[in-house]
């Protein structure tokens, strides 16, 4: 049995270090540090993330996939700018950029705009990376990255364009089950994705408004979303949006999730209403951003698997 760790002692030492950056940087800026738990009552409703599952006598719950909700809570409590530095679980992911475990930050910025937000990430990650991200990053629409790469608008192709532009087979189309935003995320992996510039940051925001998830529309085009991811190349590093605010909207949006897991023979969790109860009692307007502790450190030590930036790869044995 092979029970040495996957990294060595320098590496550590670069995460404790990337880990103190993040605190220096959000203390320069005067926002809190919190912590909420990790045990969940409710799992996530998005179609596209699978929350992992424990119980405790007669009692289940679930490992969060994300501080969100309860860091909305304390922001409708009256908490002011809050990060927090933790562990998040999904299930289901593996590879060379994926682990079941894995180490987040996720932030909020009071009345901070959709560029407020982006300047804010960019910020960050010069600080967190330096010389790694010394080029001036490329900012571009979801929709013209799919226009430059692919030569397509995004928000009109159907889901048989894009099947055939990809050249699928039966088997993938059968599993997509029609759903177009799947379609549409497998080709910004396969083929936009790849065709950002190496070595430097690409921010991808306005995307379309189908992928809103918990992101305010564009108040200027309900077509799109106020919402942005990072990439380093092809790497994605951060996810962010200006937060939706309007409980009814919120509840409505998780019930099509719920309606689209079910039409995907998948799970059905509860919608978390101590998050709605927070929204009608009054969310502030904020923006927020998830970004990944360990794809960062991959990128700031030059190293393409992630698996050799943690001590140990979490895994799951079959039960006996």
């Amino acid at each position: 049995m092979n029970w040495r760790p996957n990294s060595e002692i320098h590496l550590a030492r670069a995460r404790q270090q990337m880990i103190q950056k993040i605190r220096d940087y959000f203390l320069n800026e005067s926002v809190t540090e919190v912590c909420t738990p990790t045990l969940t009552s409710t799992a996530v409703t998005d179609p596209s993330i699978s929350s992992l599952q424990v119980s405790n006598n007669d009692k289940s719950g679930f490992l969060q996939t994300s501080p969100e909700f309860a860091m909305k809570r304390l922001l409708a409590a009256g908490y002011p700018d809050i990060y927090q530095i933790c562990r998040v679980f999904r299930g289901n992911e593996s590879g060379r950029q994926h682990l079941l475990e894995f180490t987040m930050v996720e932030w909020y910025r009071l009345n901070f705009t959709l560029q407020n937000i982006i300047d804010d990430t960019i910020q960050l990650l010069k600080f967190l990376l330096g010389d790694r991200v010394s080029k001036p990053p490329t900012l571009i629409s979801y929709s013209e990255a799919f226009d430059n790469a692919l030569g397509i608008d995004p928000l009109f192709i159907s889901s048989q364009e894009l099947a055939n532009m990809l050249k699928a087979d039966g088997n993938l189309c059968d599993a997509m089950n029609a759903d177009h935003d799947a379609w549409l995320d497998l080709a910004m992996a396969t083929r936009v994705a790849p065709s950002f510039p190496v070595d430097q940051l690409t921010i991808v925001s306005h995307f379309p408004a189908s992928q809103a998830s918990l992101a305010r529309l564009c108040p200027i085009d309900n077509s799109l979303a106020d919402r942005f991811e990072v990439f380093f190349g092809t790497t994605e590093l951060a996810n962010g949006f200006v937060e939706l605010t309007d409980a009814t909207e919120q509840r409505k949006r998780f019930k099509s999730e719920q309606e689209k897991r079910g039409r995907n023979g998948q799970s059905i969790p509860m919608i978390d209403d101590a998050l709605i109860a927070s929204l009608e009692e009054g969310l502030p307007p904020c923006a927020g951003v998830a970004l990944g502790v360990d794809r960062a450190l991959m990128i700031a030590e030059g190293i393409d698997d992630i698996n050799q930036v943690v001590t140990f790869t979490p895994e799951l044995h079959h039960d006996l």
